[in-house]
């Protein structure tokens, strides 16, 4: 159950990250649906891939560490992989 709740903490940080980057750099903008959307995939994946890489505090648990590393991680992927999806979509729409 604990991890269950990492995962939920990492996709919830991710979708506050893609939606600050996206207010952020209006012009890598998806739009609120599609910046959260694009949150949510990036603070899954980048959650996973910090725990992957032992970078991730705690094993998943609810201590303070874990949950801490679970918003940053979650966080920063969704900011990276909106800012991502946002200059593939402008570069596409150029064409």
């Amino acid at each position: 159950m604990s991890s269950l709740l990492s995962v939920i903490i990492q996709l919830v940080s991710g979708a506050v990250g893609g939606n600050v980057a996206g207010s952020l750099l209006k012009n890598q903008s998806l739009g609120t649906v599609g910046n959260s959307i694009a949150g949510i995939l990036g603070g899954g994946l980048g959650g996973q891939l910090l725990g992957m890489l032992g970078m991730a505090s705690g094993t998943g648990g609810a201590d303070l560490g874990s949950i801490i590393g679970s918003i940053a991680g979650g966080g920063v992927g969704g900011g990276v992989l909106m800012v991502i999806i946002g200059i593939i979509k402008k570069a596409i729409s150029k064409k």
